[in-house]
């Protein structure tokens, strides 16, 4: 990420953290701030990483784009 406010050099990260935003932390009221660092790791791991797909990927989840890129790589 670059200098503050600049969302031009900080494209891919400011996506990012909107759709976390917008996808996760607006939808819920957080008791402390460790059930806001569980439930965000969870969102990513499970619904960012493994089931939302991404337009960057061709419309795949970042798992299933890295095991087709693994398996082209492999042969």
């Amino acid at each position: 990420m670059a200098s503050v406010g600049n969302p031009y050099e900080n494209a891919k990260a400011e996506s990012f953290f909107r759709n976390l935003k917008m996808e996760e932390v607006y939808l819920k009221d957080y008791r402390d701030f460790e059930e806001a660092e569980e439930n965000i790791g969870q969102f990513i791991e499970e619904v960012y990483n493994r089931k939302r797909l991404h337009s960057s990927l061709g419309y795949l989840p970042p798992v299933e784009f890295e095991a087709q890129h693994a398996l082209k790589v492999g042969s």
